[in-house]
């Protein structure tokens, strides 16, 4: 990323390196705009130009509460909080669910999916579908680490540092979601939060009233260029001089921002309503507190806003993670059932419901997928804290936009809601769905400037039946 000194300071050749990894050169302001405003991903003969936001349910949701309610099981079973009649005729999710169920039509919900874990980890973000790689690490190797056009990061992983830096970060005890597997350090994610160096270096480090001085800030990259011009690493400087003051002022660093979105649209959004410090305080985990559901309330809806405002600035893959919320197993260091519906469920079916009203008013419903699942699902039983336990048998799966057939539901669970009955699909079968969304899969087999494992790994799965 770039970073531009103080003048009173020197210019190093790591700065320089780190402008030539963002590959902005002799991108016009326009271009950008016109980017941001049709919501593209990099765009070539074996991309599809479409972006996927993939929002982690990090603890491992309850499908019985959310999109496969079981109304008819035996009390010890049956889903808490009863149900609400969906858009779509005759089928129904948990009662918290109200805003996402006037959007059923517009959604797939996979009521036979199993992510194949039984305890807390990144899958499927991360796991043996995806060769231990974040899943945008794979799709960055393919296209590039940077849009060819606008410079932004093809690979983005959110967490609530990305709105309030000093907030808790994702939960990583069970893994991190910047793995890269065997592709290497260069395709992990780019994390805009928590102060992190790839943040603090997408800014200018310029006293405020230089930043309004084009003239100074263009000596200042010329100073570096002097510095560095022996090395050939800043070839094609001259052509990026120019824009560099409006990418950064006015591009790539405005797409963070979601300030620069009316109020409105942030209002929209916004998920701190749901915010309850006495009745969640008391919940801890190893005797500290870590306040998970009062930073998921806070944070959920604005990293969905800032997820969608990367995809129209050109990313092609976000990672949308908060903290260990969905772990639903008692009232005690963690919620149950019936307070995880009001600290957890609440705020997601508010923020979902924003993004899904906010892309079809912006008219991106093609542009961009949607993916929202966790790593498990939960028991059938109900225990004895009044909470639901790990259960890897089966895990639900919501699938919104990419230009996919919605108003459906797609394979069915057994009457306790424990394993498929018809229908089962696992991640390998998630992740084919997610790269035939990204891919035209018939050119990128024929791809010869790509790894043939790589390539081979990308096209060769098989989608979820009837999305594509």
């Amino acid at each position: 990323m770039l970073s531009v000194f103080d003048h009173t300071g020197p210019l190093s050749r790591r700065a320089m390196l780190s402008i030539g990894s963002l590959g902005l050169g002799g991108l016009a302001l326009s271009d950008l705009l016109a980017a941001k405003a049709h919501g593209f991903a990099e765009k070539n003969h074996f991309t599809s130009g479409k972006s996927v936001i993939f929002l982690l349910q990090h603890g491992g949701p309850t499908q019985f509460e959310t999109y496969d309610p079981k109304m008819d099981a035996p009390e010890a079973i049956r889903t808490v909080g009863g149900v609400t009649q969906t858009a779509v005729p005759g089928v129904h999710f948990g009662s918290t669910l109200k805003r996402l169920a006037a959007h059923a039509d517009k959604l797939a919900v996979v009521r036979s999916y199993q992510s194949g874990s039984n305890g807390h980890s990144t899958r499927p973000i991360i796991g043996e579908a995806t060769n231990k790689a974040n899943m945008g690490s794979i799709y960055s190797r393919i296209v590039g680490t940077n849009h060819s056009k606008t410079g932004m990061p093809t690979n983005v992983a959110l967490d609530p540092t990305a709105i309030t830096p000093d907030d808790n970060g994702p939960d990583v005890r069970f893994g991190k979601f910047t793995q890269t597997g065997t592709l290497g350090k260069s395709f992990e994610p780019f994390v805009p939060g928590g102060g992190s160096d790839l943040q603090k270096n997408m800014k200018l480090v310029l006293p405020k009233g230089r930043l309004d001085n084009r003239q100074a800030l263009l000596r200042a990259l010329d100073s570096l260029k002097n510095n560095v011009d022996s090395t050939g690493v800043l070839d094609g400087i001259g052509k990026f001089r120019a824009q560099a003051y409006d990418m950064l002022i006015r591009g790539v660093a405005d797409a963070f921002d979601i300030h620069n979105e009316d109020d409105a649209t942030i209002a929209r959004y916004d998920t701190s309503q749901f915010i309850n410090d006495e009745k969640f305080a008391y919940v801890k985990n190893g005797q500290q507190e870590r306040h998970w559901y009062q930073t998921n309330a806070r944070s959920l809806g604005k990293l969905l806003l800032l997820a969608r405002r990367l995809c129209e600035a050109g990313c092609g893959f976000v990672t949308v993670t908060t903290q260990f919320v969905w772990d639903m197993h008692a009232d005690q260091n963690n919620v149950g059932v019936t307070n995880g519906m009001d600290a957890v469920v609440r705020p997601y079916d508010h923020a979902v419901s924003a993004f899904i009203e906010d892309c079809e008013a912006r008219g991106l419903s093609d542009d961009i997928l949607l993916v929202t699942t966790g790593e498990m699902g939960r028991t059938p039983r109900i225990n004895k804290n009044g909470g639901r336990d790990h259960w890897g048998r089966l895990t639900p799966l919501m699938l919104y936009g990419g230009g996919m057939t919605h108003g459906q539901v797609i394979g069915q669970s057994t009457r306790d809601g424990g394993e498929p009955l018809s229908g089962a699909v696992n991640s390998d079968n998630l992740v084919a769905t997610i790269l035939h969304s990204l891919f035209d899969i018939g050119e990128l087999r024929l791809e010869q400037s790509l790894p043939t494992d790589l390539v081979r790994y990308a096209t060769t799965g098989s989608p979820i039946p009837g999305l594509l």
